[in-house]
């Protein structure tokens, strides 16, 4: 069983002073969960505790933790170069960055803007559709499509297209001119899909009805998650991205993919528009981007977007938005050694490898108590709960809970159980993780 607050107070400094993010706060302060270390596929607590992280972090350590060539790239550039501003000055890590990761990007993604986090990538992301099509005469597309059970992080933009209600309920109206397709999960159709679902390509059609209703002259972009992570791993079906896609096209629409979650390795490749083949016009990225070693993230832009934007007088600033840490010299030298670890040891290649074992394994959890769906892409992974009557999120987190006590770190989005366990998980740790889940249930 935890311990308590008083139990371990000895050992711990102070909790009460920080207001921690999504986070029960209360709660926690009476029971707290501290991590002190980590290494590899293991975190450890402020007492020795170790525990599989079955998360990477927050979908972010996807190297695993501290790794040693990532470490010493940080280190290193600390005694170099702690900071350079971006504003009319750079620094050669950040231009090396930019290139390595538009080689990666589908093709035509030619341009790496860079930002802090995913909900900074959003927002800019947002930006830079709404001037782009002002910039080509087109100022009235101002509206911007997200879709239902949708997260792009907590700025108000991101919030707006966002559509998880807790997320949005105490902040007010959020941005005008912005609507939202539907989400694609359908638990009576979709249940128990190993991959990507067979049904409901069609739901990329309302579209075509967002269009009748608003008029494509007055939308600049429609933003999804290629796979939507944190409102509890949806899955995309067969063929929905390609035809929003085929929409967008037909009617000038940006489309937008939000890889903050999907991107380096995660779905078994660098992107998840490269496994999918479906190529947008900007992708956001953040957390695998330094495999969560130092915060950073990316927008990438088509090559024409970006060219849309230079016109003008050669010195004049032709995008009014950046930020003060925007590729910051310790994130850039953490984002090439998260890169040259992702490529020189194989993980993309290894994700993909593992998949099958990954979808066996948390397959098998079929049948146990409570479990009323299971669906996994890549190194992905959900476990849906039938919850409490009256009690929403309660059995998922009495389950997050008995894991984090037996030596696992799950994640919990309402009643789902998430995964996104290191590239460098073997099938022990799969295993390790089910076995671990499945006591949790039959608890």
């Amino acid at each position: 069983m935890a311990r308590n607050a008083e139990q371990i107070s000895e050992t711990l400094p102070d909790l009460e002073a920080y207001w921690m993010p999504f986070t029960g706060n209360r709660y926690f302060k009476k029971h707290p969960r501290v991590i002190s270390r980590a290494e590899g596929l293991y975190c450890y607590t402020h007492d020795g505790k170790k525990l599989l992280d079955a998360v990477a972090g927050l979908w972010c350590c996807n190297a695993g933790h501290c790794h040693p060539r990532i470490v010493e790239a940080i280190q290193r550039q600390a005694a170099e170069l702690d900071y350079a501003m971006s504003f009319q000055v750079g620094h050669p890590k950040v231009f090396e960055l930019a290139n390595r990761l538009t080689e990666l990007a589908p093709e035509g993604i030619d341009y790496a803007f860079f930002v802090n986090s995913g909900s900074e990538a959003v927002d800019t992301a947002l930006k830079m559709a709404l001037a782009y099509h002002r910039l080509r005469g087109e100022a009235s597309r101002t509206r911007l499509i997200g879709r239902a059970r949708a997260y792009h992080g907590v700025g108000f933009g991101g919030m707006s297209v966002g559509g998880i209600a807790a997320n949005r309920k105490m902040f007010g109206s959020m941005l005008p001119a912005v609507d939202h397709l539907p989400h694609t999960h359908d638990l009576s159709r979709n249940a128990w899909s190993r991959g990507l679902p067979q049904w409901g390509a069609h739901l990329a059609d309302e579209l075509e009805n967002l269009v009748a209703l608003h008029d494509a002259s007055t939308i600049a972009a429609v933003i999804v998650e290629p796979i939507a992570g944190s409102t509890g791993v949806l899955l995309p079906p067969v063929g929905y991205l390609e035809r929003l896609r085929e929409i967008c096209d037909r009617h000038g629409i940006l489309l937008i993919f939000d890889e903050v979650i999907c991107a380096f390795g995660r779905c078994g490749d660098s992107f998840a528009a490269n496994r999918f083949g479906v190529i947008p016009d900007l992708i956001t990225t953040a957390k695998g981007l330094t495999s969560g070693a130092v915060p950073m993230g990316a927008v990438l832009v088509k090559r024409d977007i970006y060219q849309t934007f230079m016109t003008g007088p050669e010195n004049a600033i032709e995008f009014f938005h950046g930020y003060t840490y925007s590729g910051h010299p310790l994130a850039a030298a953490a984002g090439l050694a998260a890169l040259d670890v992702y490529l020189g040891e194989g993980l993309f290649e290894r994700a993909r490898a593992l998949e099958k074992t990954w979808e066996d394994a948390l397959h098998g959890l079929r049948g146990e108590p409570h479990v009323i769906d299971i669906r996994n892409y890549g190194l992905i992974g959900a476990v849906e709960l039938e919850p409490i009557a009256g009690q929403p999120t309660a059995r998922a987190l009495k389950v997050f809970r008995d894991c984090f006590d037996a030596g696992v770190i799950v994640r919990t989005t309402g009643d789902t159980i998430a995964f996104s366990p290191p590239l460098t998980i073997d099938e022990s740790g799969i295993e390790q993780i089910v076995d671990t889940v499945c006591s949790a249930l039959r608890a």
